[in-house]
């Protein structure tokens, strides 16, 4: 706990609704979306960039700890607090303005604490929408700081490279606000310094405000689930694909056969698609768009997808064993529920590694001959984008496993699922879901010395106070 003065001078910086202090209040900001739960000192919900500087501000001076939190959809306890009540949380979730639509520019400003459904849903009637599609609702602010990817990234690329600007409170003294707002898509007249603050798990600097990249909302799409002739044809699929579609290929999503039955057993409306009912052990969804309407005379998405399938068929080297073109939305139907399919299977280890695309299914191969040497019982179900290189490589236990009551088991579990992603296929252990509590010991082991140094260094400059669940 912290001292009652501080509580006092908090309120009096965010107002009685800016504060919460009592245990049924901050429960829902305590507790993870996976399994993580801490306990914190305050939340403070602060509605203006000025009221998040002057919290800052203060909480420095007084050397207290601050965990900024957007949506709280993270998945390894980056935005929770630890166990000691001795840190406060700091919630995006009052951030919602400003909202400001540039059409021409094909730019919107917005408030970090706005949620990605809200925001797509203010820009419908423009026709342009933010490019970033997650099976999560996430705040701008949390997406930013862990540069999220997404289903559609092979197409529109990730939040990264779909941030034009920000606004920055640093964690120092004066809780110093960085305008770092412009919309400009070419601006080189020094440091892009916007970079420091994406992808850095909020360690930095809490981002209040952003300027997005827009993209016109396709307005045809076509989308099939792909059964490859056998996993080591994935690639040649892939590549098969994007040589005949080009641009038009905005998804090729992975789904081991274990996740999608998970998914059809857990969601009793979905429609199961596959011949029989039988569940291949692996299937790809792949879906193209356009952002024009129909014109006369143009061959629909659907034709075009059927008959680029139909060329892949007669390959010499035969990548494609049968295909099931649909209705997008129940396509995609499909996909969006494996998270909450995978999620009540048992008690979910969850992983976010990222390959080079030709190593992914070298890599799930390995660990499908692996895993029962290792760990007996623990069932694979991953997916991903493999169209860049993202794997969810999620492990269910059964919720009974005595093993779960033995903190050891999963420590060793993570390490040795590290280990071979990391030193075997040189792949990351973080794609989309950056740093917290969960990833820091392989943060610590897998950076080299040099960059840890040189990070730490720009957190010193940027935020000396205690910022963040993770150290640089």
């Amino acid at each position: 706990m912290i001292e009652e003065r501080h509580i006092a001078a908090l309120k009096g910086l965010a107002g009685e609704k800016g504060l919460l202090t009592e245990p049924a209040d901050m429960a829902a900001y305590e507790t993870g979306a996976r399994y993580d739960k801490g306990r914190a000192a305050f939340v403070a919900r602060p509605a203006s960039t000025a009221e998040v500087s002057a919290i800052v501000a203060y909480c420095v001076q007084s050397g207290i700890a601050l965990v900024p939190q957007s949506g709280n959809t993270g998945l390894v306890s980056g935005s929770t607090p630890d166990d000691s009540g001795r840190q406060g949380i700091l919630s995006l979730d009052r951030l919602t303005a400003p909202f400001k639509l540039d059409r021409v520019n094909r730019t919107v400003k917005a408030g970090a604490g706005l949620r990605l459904s809200d925001l797509n849903g203010r820009l419908e009637e423009s026709g342009l929408f933010f490019p970033i599609d997650l099976g999560a609702d996430p705040r701008l602010g949390g997406m930013i700081a862990t540069n999220t990817g997404g289903s559609r990234f092979l197409r529109y690329g990730d939040v990264r490279r779909n941030t034009l600007g920000l606004t920055v409170v640093l964690a120092d003294e004066a809780g110093t606000v960085l305008d770092l707002s412009s919309g400009l898509r070419k601006n080189n007249t020094g440091i892009d310094w916007k970079q420091l603050f994406i992808g850095t798990s909020g360690a930095f600097g809490i981002v209040t405000e952003c300027v997005l990249n827009l993209e016109p909302a396709p307005k045809q799409s076509a989308a099939a689930l792909l059964v490859p002739s056998s996993p080591e044809q994935v690639a040649t699929l892939l590549v098969a694909m994007e040589d005949a579609l080009g641009s038009y290929l905005s998804a090729f999503e992975g789904m081991s056969g274990n996740a999608v039955r998970a998914a059809l057993d857990h969601v009793p409306s979905l429609r199961n698609p596959f011949q029989g009912g039988v569940v291949p052990d692996f299937v790809i969804l792949a879906e193209i768009s356009r952002s024009s309407l129909p014109r006369e005379g143009e061959q629909p998405l659907d034709a075009v997808l059927e008959e680029v399938l139909a060329a892949v068929w007669e390959r010499e080297d035969a990548p494609l064993a049968d295909a099931f073109v649909g209705p997008p939305h129940e396509i995609w139907a499909l996909r969006h529920a494996l998270s909450e399919g995978v999620k009540h299977s048992g008690r979910l280890i969850a992983f976010d590694l990222s390959f080079r695309r030709g190593d992914i299914m070298p890599f799930l191969a390995h660990m499908k001959a692996a895993m029962p040497d290792h760990f007996e019982d623990v069932t694979i179900c991953d997916f991903g984008h493999i169209g860049d290189g993202g794997v969810h490589f999620n492990l269910v236990v059964a919720k009974d496993d005595p093993r779960l009551a033995d903190p050891d088991f999963e420590t060793d579990l993570r390490a040795w699922v590290f280990t071979v992603a990391v030193e075997q296929f040189d792949g990351s252990f973080s794609a989309e879901h950056a740093i917290g509590r969960k990833n820091q010991a392989f943060y610590d082991k897998y950076t080299p010395d040099e960059l840890r140094k040189l990070a730490s260094g720009l957190k010193t400059i940027t935020s000396p106070g205690p910022l963040g669940a993770m150290t640089f």
